[in-house]
C-alpha cells in the first residue's frame, strides 16, 4: 500500500460530522474527483470516481446521513496497467442531485442557467473546522503524498487554474508555502518541505501519518549528522596525512642538500622528531620536546622548515 493510501485510509476513519462539516468535506471531494453528466430532458447526474474503497464508502455514508441520498455504488476494473478496482458513487436526477450540487458548491443556477462553480464559496469554509475539512476533501479527491523515505512531496491536482490559485491561498492561510504549476492539462498545487507537509497532515487530521513522517525525518537527520561528522573526520585526517607527507619530503630534502647541522636547534629537533614519528599529530610531537611546545609552536617550526625547503628547490632549478 502506498503512503498516500495509508494517509487517506486514516482520515476516512473519521466519519462523525455535523451538516456543515459534511458539506465542506463533500465539496472538497466532489470538486476534484466528480464528473457531471446530462441525459435527455436536461436531467443531471453526477458521479464520484476513486480507486480507494474507503473514500467511496465515506462519500456514500455522508450522502445518506446528511442529505438523505441513497447513492448507487458500482465497482469496475480500471483500464490502467495496474488493473485496480475503480469505485463509482452515482447520484442521479431522481435523487435531487441538482440541489445537492448547488449546496456543496459544485453548481450555480441563475435564471434557469446552470453553470459549474469553479471558485470556492465562502459559505462552505466559513469556520476553521469547515476549512480544514474542505482541505481534507480535496486531498481525498485529488491529492497525493510521496513516500517520506524517498522524498518530501505533497500535491493536489485540479483542472482549473482559478480554483488552483484560490485553493493555494487557502492552504497558505495556515502559514504554508504551497505553489501552483501547470502540468499538461492540469494544475498542480504542491508542497515540498518536510516540515510543511507535517503541518498539512496536522490540518487534515492525519495524526498517525504525521508521526510516521516525523520519525522518518528524525532518522534522516541523524543519518545526515553522522555522515557530516564522518566526512569532516575523514577530511581532517586526509589533511593531516597530506601535511605530514609534505613535511617529511621537505625535511629529507634539507637533510640531503645542506644537512640538519645547518638548521637552528629548535628546527633540527622538530625535523628529527617528524622523521622518526611520521604518524604523530602536531600536539603529540610538541609534547616530546624538552621543554614541551604547543601545537601552534610546532606548526610554526614545520612551516619554517617547509619554507627553507622551498627556497632550496628554487635554487636547484
Amino acid at each position: 500500500m502506498s503512503f498516500s493510501s495509508k494517509v487517506k485510509n486514516e482520515i476516512c476513519r473519521d466519519t462523525e460530522f455535523n451538516k456543515a462539516e459534511a458539506t465542506a468535506l463533500l465539496s472538497g471531494i466532489m470538486k476534484v474527483s466528480g464528473t457531471l453528466g446530462f441525459s435527455g430532458d436536461r436531467k443531471i447526474n453526477f458521479r464520484v470516481t476513486t480507486e480507494n474503497p474507503a473514500i467511496a464508502r465515506l462519500v456514500f455514508k455522508l450522502l445518506k446521513e446528511h442529505f438523505n441520498i441513497h447513492a448507487k455504488l458500482f465497482v469496475k476494473k480500471s483500464n490502467s496497467l495496474k488493473k485496480n478496482n475503480v469505485y463509482l458513487v452515482m447520484i442521479s436526477h431522481e435523487m435531487e442531485v441538482k440541489e445537492l450540487l448547488k449546496e456543496v458548491g459544485v453548481l450555480n443556477e441563475e435564471k434557469d442557467l446552470i453553470s459549474l462553480e469553479y471558485s470556492i464559496p465562502k459559505r462552505i469554509i466559513d469556520t476553521d473546522e469547515c476549512k480544514r475539512l474542505f482541505i481534507r476533501g480535496v486531498f481525498l479527491g485529488g491529492g497525493s503524498i510521496s513516500n517520506p523515505e524517498k522524498s518530501y512531496h505533497l500535491e493536489f491536482v485540479t483542472h482549473h487554474e482559478e480554483y488552483a490559485n484560490e485553493f493555494s491561498k487557502i492552504l497558505n492561510s495556515y502559514g504554508l508555502n504551497s505553489k501552483v504549476i501547470e502540468r499538461k492539462s492540469s494544475y498542480v498545487i504542491y508542497i515540498k518541505e518536510g516540515e510543511q507537509i507535517v503541518d498539512l497532515l496536522n490540518i487534515i487530521g492525519a495524526h498517525e501519518s504525521l508521526l510516521e513522517i516525523e520519525n522518518v525525518r528524525i532518522m534522516k537527520e541523524m543519518r545526515n549528522n553522522i555522515n557530516r561528522l564522518v566526512n569532516c573526520e575523514t577530511a581532517n585526517l586526509s589533511k593531516t596525512v597530506n601535511a605530514a607527507v609534505r613535511q617529511i619530503e621537505s625535511i629529507k630534502l634539507i637533510q640531503k642538500e645542506i644537512g640538519f647541522q645547518r638548521l637552528p636547534k629548535n628546527l633540527r629537533e622538530i625535523a628529527e622528531l617528524r622523521l622518526n614519528f611520521p604518524n604523530e599529530s602536531l600536539k603529540e610531537l610538541g609534547q616530546m620536546l624538552e621543554p614541551p611546545v604547543g601545537k601552534s609552536g610546532v606548526n610554526h617550526r614545520l612551516r619554517r622548515i617547509e619554507k627553507i625547503a622551498e627556497e632550496l628547490r628554487k635554487e636547484g632549478k
